[in-house]
């Protein structure tokens, strides 16, 4: 369209360039002899020839830059996009005509660059974590070995001696088990798609037997729960998976814990969530670090060296799956304090008389 009104344009130009130039001789009189006069009055014989070539040589230059301006444009979206293949901190520049393309090139090399540097500390952090747990693997395998070494070498040890080792060794042996587990829930974790098999399920009950498995070790640390669970709340979830999210949340509440403290775990249904807290009196998290808490591979520990440290992928995990379930979960610290909250979307109950409505 812009091109056929330009030839619109030109060819309407040269009519009124003609038009106001045959008003403007006739303004003087002319003489036959006059050589001006004669080159016009030519001119005025030819003007359809002459008019002619004018607006071929136009259409011509106007068809020419038509086709040029866009292949321009092409040409440096090409040049654009070579550099997108391969981005970096110099921005992306075009003609102002191609201001918003130029934007939009910018926020896809912005987002490029992001995506790399994110990638590049995944990779890092996934590299320390092998390094570190690779050095914990060997810890824990080689007191196994020279524990049950010491039982074969020393038959004469004292029944109570051998009973000592032999418990080490098997304490040992289970922290190199749970090692091993981790690099598994690495790769599955890396390598599968989390999916759900949803039903209705009361989280009353499943907070409360998961909270009952956990005796055994608050009493190590002679922790207590305050427990305040809304009675018989329903809700629609894959059990297993937010079991899983409960575990890995009490479990570090369990493991952060200031010794003689009571973790609170509360319960609340609203019209339109659910809402489940854990908090315990701990370290305070610096901002820093509650800011990737959820990270992959991030761990509070940076010596890794903890026994009861993890691979760092639970709260990673515990995010996705709360996320699949349309949920939120975040982490607050303050005043030698730690609390995780999920929230879910509250469901309606079909009525059928409380069937279907289990957790084992």
């Amino acid at each position: 369209m812009r091109y056929i009104l330009s030839v619109l344009g030109m060819i309407g130009g040269f009519v009124l360039l003609f038009f106001l130039a045959w008003l403007f001789c006739r303004l003087f009189i002319w003489q036959a002899y006059d050589p001006l006069y004669r080159f016009l009055k030519a001119m005025e014989n030819t003007m359809l020839f002459w008019g002619g070539a004018l607006i071929l040589l136009g259409m011509f230059l106007l068809t020419y830059r038509s086709l040029s301006k866009p292949l321009d444009y092409l040409d440096e979206v090409i040049a654009a996009a070579e550099q997108l293949a391969h981005p970096d901190e110099t921005p992306i520049r075009l003609s102002p005509a191609m201001a918003s393309v130029q934007d939009e090139l910018n926020m896809v090399r912005e987002g490029a660059l992001r995506s790399a540097i994110r990638a590049k500390e995944e990779e890092q952090r996934k590299n320390d974590l092998i390094v570190y747990l690779a050095h914990d693997l060997k810890t824990p395998l080689t007191s196994v070995i020279g524990y049950l070494t010491l039982l074969r070498d020393e038959p004469q040890l004292s029944p109570e001696m051998r009973a000592k080792y032999t418990g080490i060794a098997w304490e040992k042996a289970q922290r190199l088990e749970t090692l091993i587990n981790e690099f598994f829930e690495i790769t599955r974790f890396s390598l599968s798609q989390i999916t759900l098999q949803e039903e209705y399920v009361n989280l009353t009950r499943m907070l409360e037997q998961i909270t009952f498995e956990f005796q055994p070790a608050l009493a190590e640390k002679d922790l207590s729960w305050d427990l305040s669970l809304a009675p018989d709340v329903v809700g629609l979830c894959d059990p297993d998976k937010l079991e899983r999210v409960f575990d890995n949340l009490l479990r570090n509440a369990i493991n952060y814990s200031y010794h003689g403290t009571a973790i609170q775990v509360s319960l609340e249904k609203t019209s339109e969530s659910i809402v489940v807290t854990v908090k315990n009196s701990g370290q305070t998290i610096p901002p820093e670090k509650l800011a990737r808490i959820f990270e992959q591979f991030f761990r509070l520990d940076a010596s890794r060296s903890s026994s009861s440290g993890g691979a760092g992928l639970g709260l990673a995990i515990a995010k996705e799956i709360v996320e699949l379930h349309g949920g939120t979960i975040r982490a607050e610290s303050a005043e030698d304090s730690v609390s995780f909250t999920v929230t879910l979307p509250a469901v309606s109950m079909p009525d059928s008389g409380g069937d279907g409505v289990s957790f084992q």
